[in-house]
């Protein structure tokens, strides 16, 4: 059954608010992460308790969102972005944030959400490949960072890092990425993932832009594919013709499209996501194509 947002603010977490750099502390977590790295799949509890507790605090419970997410050992903290001056809930594993009191244990690869407290959570931006799909992580960053209202959802782990794609995030349900994409699609949330190919695995593109299984996000995808146009990059549009690297079988699209809640399936060459200056355009203009949802 489909949840309505509650239409206010989330509250954050109590305590303070530390002041970072969200794009280093994003970065420096995901530095850590390689294909040898290790990764454990989450059972049907763990999944839940990472989803309830967001939704806990999506609904402005902060406090029992930090209960329900210690279940899981996850770890609920504010902090400040010195960039924006924008206020963050960061859900995390307790390990690797040293909390040892929120129990945990080693690293399982499971991820981290960045929640916006400055406006209701409209919409989120989803990095399923950190690392993999190299400075991904950077862009969704900055998409965070363009607009108001998002929610950012990171993979914990190299998507080789699993045994028998178990931490292919993209392509499973049974993980916590899945389940907590999933209960933003409960709450109607449009999703824009983003994604990196090598420069000769699609020649002459830099970007491919679709709406996944669905064609639900339609007019945002058609506006951000003239707003990448207008700055020189060379866009194949799914919904116009056949593109590589569509998303056609990405889980969190196919579960957007069956609940008919818009998704954008979005990839950029490499030389894109490696030049500074191009990847804040194209973060601009991706954070751009929220403002309907916002």
């Amino acid at each position: 059954m489909w949840r309505e947002n509650n239409g206010g603010r989330s509250a954050g977490p109590p305590g303070r608010y530390p002041g970072v750099d969200l794009e280093e502390r994003i970065t420096a977590f995901t530095s850590g992460l390689d294909r040898h790295g290790g990764y454990r799949q989450p059972d049907r509890e763990e999944r839940r308790a990472a989803a309830e507790g967001l939704g806990l605090l999506l609904d402005g419970r902060p406090r029992e969102a930090g209960k329900r997410l210690a279940g899981a050992g996850l770890h609920l903290t504010g902090l400040t972005d010195r960039a924006t001056g924008r206020r963050y809930a960061e859900i995390s594993e307790a390990a690797d944030t040293g909390n040892s009191d929120s129990g945990g244990g080693a690293v399982r690869g499971w991820g981290r959400v960045y929640v916006d407290l400055s406006a209701p959570a409209r919409w989120s931006v989803q990095v399923p490949h950190p690392v993999a799909d190299a400075d991904s992580e950077r862009l969704g960053v900055g998409v965070l960072r363009g607009a108001s209202g998002g929610v950012l959802v990171l993979a914990g782990a190299h998507r080789e890092a699993g045994e028998d794609g178990a931490a292919d995030v993209a392509h499973r349900r049974d993980t916590v990425f899945h389940a907590l994409c999933d209960e933003l699609v409960d709450r109607r949330m449009p999703g824009i993932q983003v994604h990196g190919f090598a420069d000769d695995s699609v020649p002459g593109t830099d970007a491919v832009v679709s709406t996944g299984r669905g064609r639900h996000g339609l007019p945002q995808a058609r506006g951000l594919a003239r707003a990448l146009r207008a700055q020189g990059l060379e866009v194949c549009r799914a919904w116009a013709r056949s593109c590589e690297l569509e998303g056609r079988t990405n889980v969190q699209g196919r579960r957007a499209a069956a609940e008919e809640v818009p998704f954008l399936h979005l990839e950029f060459s490499r030389s894109v996501r490696t030049d500074r200056e191009r990847t804040e355009q194209v973060a601009a203009a991706t954070a751009a194509t929220t403002a309907s949802w916002s």
